[in-house]
């Protein structure tokens, strides 16, 4: 796929290779037409990058679409729930498959630390759909199909136009408590390690 293109349509059932160029390390495995739609170029205007939340700074508000059927906000947490945000790159790839199916296994274990998991790529909501009941999800999966939070949370690859995966502890007043952005989308923190960085914020 040529940088910057939108993808042929392919037929249904056809598998497309993912590879952008120099994450073709990364992303070079053979996924569903489904796992990798990209949004028109209608929505798909530039805009400058933003730098990723500080801890301490207020969390970015976004209201996107999720695989329950109803929008979710952020700000819907406030004064309620803890808030951990996991932005990752693409559903059905091999990472991103264990890390939500992670999440599912430890899901009791994020309750009990008074956290609402909200993981979040770029992908559509009938991708995520199709992602969540193939792998038996218990969490929601969050659509940013315009890029707006991937943006905002400066988390987006432009030249692949993914999101890069990243982690945001979000605190019952808004406000980012822990961040962690991996150096490549390649990598993950174990629940492990975010269990414990919860504990300690």
């Amino acid at each position: 796929m040529v940088q910057g293109s939108v993808p042929a349509p392919l037929r249904s059932g056809e598998c497309h290779r993912v590879s952008f160029q120099r994450w073709h390390g990364i992303f070079d495995l053979p996924q569903p037409l489904v796992a990798i739609e990209m949004a028109s170029p209608s929505i798909l205007s530039p805009e400058s990058h933003m730098p990723v939340p500080a801890v301490g700074s207020a969390a970015p508000d976004f209201t996107l679409n999720s695989t329950s059927g109803q929008p979710v906000s952020l700000s819907q947490f406030k004064g309620t729930d803890r808030v951990l945000l996991a932005f990752f790159p693409l559903a059905f790839t091999s990472t991103c498959t264990d890390e939500m199916c992670a999440f599912t296994d430890d899901y009791d274990a994020f309750l009990t630390a008074g956290v609402t998991v909200l993981p979040i790529s770029v992908d559509s909501v009938p991708t995520l759909k199709e992602f969540k009941a193939k792998h038996t999800m218990r969490v929601d999966l969050l659509s940013d199909f315009k890029r707006e939070a991937s943006r905002a949370y400066g988390t987006l690859l432009e030249e692949p136009f993914l999101s890069n995966r990243a982690y945001f502890l979000i605190d019952t007043d808004g406000v980012v408590r822990w961040a962690h952005v991996e150096e490549n989308p390649g990598k993950s923190r174990t629940n492990a390690e975010i269990l414990a960085a919860i504990a300690a914020a």
